[in-house]
């Protein structure tokens, strides 16, 4: 496995219901690169944000069955991380969503 540049490890944040409340607790929920582990996402994040991270969770979202017209198709699957930051720290990016 190749070395994941680190502009490239977070993707986007990921805005939904369930990761606001969980922002509420000090976790924080990115779209990341597939290519990239736990160690490079933590250092990506406390570089990107500044803050102190105490544990990084990642997961498969599989993709989903979409169908336009007559098409039917798949969405790809992308790869999830759960930042859960230290006491104290937390990320504004996400206030006021």
């Amino acid at each position: 496995m190749a070395e994941v540049p680190l502009l490239e490890v977070l993707r986007r944040p990921i805005i939904t219901e369930k990761s606001t409340a969980l922002a509420g607790e000090g976790k924080y929920v990115f779209e990341v690169h597939p290519d990239a582990n736990k160690l490079q996402i933590k250092e990506a994040v406390e570089r990107a944000f500044n803050v102190e991270v105490a544990a990084v969770n990642t997961m498969w979202v599989k993709g989903k069955f979409r169908r336009v017209g007559r098409s039917r198709g798949r969405t790809s699957p992308w790869k999830k991380a759960v930042v859960t930051l230290k006491p104290g720290y937390r990320i504004d990016l996400f206030e006021g969503v």
